[in-house]
């Protein structure tokens, strides 16, 4: 990846298109928020994979990510807490726990940042 600094930030070209990044909201993703997004895409996209190849049927996946920064230290990520709504009929608790524990495992973000930042995930079923 190459990333050019322009007046307002970097940007980088991806195949899908530019991505601009800076530290003000205004002008491009800002860094803490790609890093947040980052591990909270990569759990969700394990998870799918994971409950499909448990051949457990869902509908729909959505995470809200909970962030916690500290200002003392550079408002550095401290924690973050996500919390996945699974939709779908007949799920079961037991097997969804399974299948989140396995995501965890296998989430190369959350492996990454793991003893860094203190992640916590939890979940709810709804039919």
């Amino acid at each position: 990846m190459e990333f050019k600094m322009n007046e307002k930030g970097f940007e980088s070209e991806f195949e899908f298109g530019t991505l601009q990044v800076s530290s003000q909201d205004e002008f491009g993703f800002r860094p803490y928020t790609l890093l947040v997004s980052s591990v909270a895409v990569c759990s969700g996209g394990v998870l799918r994979k994971v409950l499909e190849k448990m051949r457990i049927d869902f509908d729909d996946i959505k995470i809200d990510a909970d962030v916690k920064r500290n200002p003392e230290v550079a408002n550095r990520v401290e924690e973050i807490a996500l919390h996945f709504t699974i939709y779908g009929k007949g799920l079961l608790r037991e097997k969804v726990e399974k299948a989140m524990e396995l995501a965890r495992k296998n989430c190369s973000m959350v492996q990454s940042v793991k003893d860094s930042i203190q992640i916590t995930e939890s979940f709810e079923i709804k039919a």
